[in-house]
Formats: structure tokens, sequence, C-alpha cells
């Protein structure tokens, strides 16, 4: 059950990269890092349907950190890209080709062996305040690093290291809610709101989507959706092992062998990210498109018929 609702989360994601994407390529330049962003796009149907997406996707991830640990639940996030590119050719009638291939097989295999290999345990400890602090302190600072990086170089650059600080935030957001649904369970739903963690998920939570949407707006997905996708789960490993106690076997040929696997996953997890089904480089018809769209504002369901153009930078 636990993978299951980590597989509709991924899903969900991929939906909603797609869709939030398509809302927010279009807004002004000089609106990043500003509310104006936002503004923007809760005005376009298709961002708020990729936001819908978007709680269906908290709700599974939040019941499968619930029922899991984040050692087990973050990595499965990264099947999010396969998903992707299932959507692209399923919804947009992309070919597929031995990139795509190559790249679904090295991150279904890396991941089904991380999991085999790691075999994680644990994972029911409360952490003190202290923890918290150990932890939240550095995901602060390289938040904080990632944001100014971002304020000048290429865009390939600026939508990686806005990438870099929303997957930081959704690996302390991830870190929250597990937590959160630890209170709720009690079955004392007031007591909620008097736990830091339920307001650290909020502002978490927020500031995590307004950098994704800063990454979408910022440049090309295959930068931006890498660094979420990779980054994310590796910050969550190690807030699993550190916060919650997550035990992962790394005695004898385990410890290698889990490396590997993430290697592997990674390795085909950035292929995917840099094929042109995803990234929409080399297709004739991505420029038949972009001419189409220029001519006139397409309306919501033509930009979900056109969407190579919009979910691709």
């Amino acid at each position: 059950m636990v993978y299951l609702l980590a597989v509709l989360a991924s899903m969900s994601n991929a939906l909603t990269s797609v869709l939030q994407r398509m809302g927010v390529e279009d807004a002004p330049v000089g609106d990043a890092l500003r509310l104006r962003l936002l503004a923007y796009a809760v005005r376009r149907r298709v961002w708020l349907a990729g936001f819908a997406f978007m709680i269906v996707s908290f709700v599974a991830q939040a019941a499968a950190l619930h029922l899991g640990r984040l050692t087990e639940v973050q990595p499965v996030l990264t099947t999010e890209l396969l998903f992707l590119v299932v959507i692209l050719v399923v919804w947009f009638r992309f070919a597929v080709g031995w990139r795509e291939w190559c790249g679904a097989v090295a991150a279904a295999g890396g991941l089904a062996g991380f999991l085999v290999f790691s075999s994680p345990r644990g994972g029911n400890l409360q952490p003190t305040t202290m923890d918290w602090i150990e932890v939240g302190m550095p995901c602060l600072v390289v938040t904080v690093a990632a944001v100014a990086l971002a304020r000048r170089g290429p865009r390939w650059w600026r939508a990686a290291m806005y990438g870099t600080g929303a997957a930081v935030a959704y690996a302390f957001t991830a870190a929250c809610t597990k937590e959160v649904t630890h209170y709720l369970a009690s079955g004392n739903w007031v007591s909620v709101f008097w736990h830091w963690e339920t307001y650290g998920l909020a502002g978490g939570g927020a500031l995590a989507v307004f950098l994704t949407q800063n990454a979408y707006h910022a440049g090309p997905i295959t930068a931006s959706q890498s660094t979420i996708v990779l980054l994310d789960p590796l910050a969550s490993i190690l807030m699993g092992v550190g916060l919650f106690g997550d035990d992962l076997r790394t005695g004898g040929p385990w410890g290698p062998l889990e490396a590997l696997s993430l290697l592997v996953l990674f390795a085909g997890a950035l292929t995917l990210a840099h094929s042109p089904v995803v990234s929409g480089s080399g297709d004739p018809r991505l420029e038949r498109l972009k001419d189409r769209s220029r001519q006139r504002r397409p309306r919501a369901r033509d930009q979900l018929a056109d969407s190579p153009v919009t979910t691709c930078g």
C-alpha cells in the first residue's frame, strides 16, 4: 500500500508539472520571485487544474509517509519522470525511442535495486527540537544560497537553482508531513495546531510551490525537473536517517550496491529529463505549434492540445 500511494503521488506530480508549467510559461519575465507570478498563475484554468492534481499528490504522499518511511516513499517519487514521458507520448503522440526506453529501464531498475538492497527498517523515532534545528538550518542555508545563485546566469542555470531550492523545501515539507500525520493519527485533530511542524509544513510547502513556479518560469523543464526529481529523494533519505532513525543496510556488499542502484536510478532519470520527448528539442512539430500559438492565444483546451510547447522550455 505504501508503494501504491507513492506511485499515485508520483503520477499526480507529473500531471501537476505539465499543467502548471503551461500556466506560468508565458508570464512576464519581471514576475520572477514576485507574488505577481502566482497571481498570474491562478487566473489560468490550466494552472488551477494542475493545482488540483497537486492536492491529490499531497494527500497520497501524506498517507504513504504515515504508513511508511521517508527512505521508502521519496525515492519512488522519481518515477514522476516516467509518468511525464507516458503523458507526452500518450497525450501528445510523441514517439518513444531508445533513449526513453533506456532511461525508463534504468530508472525503474535502479529504484527497485535501491529498495531491495537497502531494505529500509525502523523510522519510528520522534525527532527532538535539536534534531529539527540540526536538519532545518542546513536546509535553510542551501535554499537561500540556491535562490541567490538563481538571480544570475543563463536560463538553464536559473531553472536548476530554483529547482534545487524547491527540492530541499519539498524534502523538509515531507519530513514535517510525516510528523503531522502522526499527530493526526492520535485522534485529537485540534492538537495538530499546537505543534510547530504543522506550520512548518504549511510554510515549507508554500515555499516549495513558489520556487517550483519560478523554476518553470525561469528556464527549460529539463533543468528544473532534473534537480527537483533527483535532489528531493537524496535530501529525504538523509532526513529519514537523521530525523526518524530509518535504518538502511550498509554493511558488507549492501552499501556499494545501494550506491550503484542510486547512480543507475539518477542516470535513468537524467536521461529521461534530457530526452527530446520531455525537452521538446529536435521535434519539428514544436516549431509548427509555436507558430500557431503566436498567431492566437489558445483557449484552455487548445493549451492542452499544444502542451509540448508549453511543457518544454
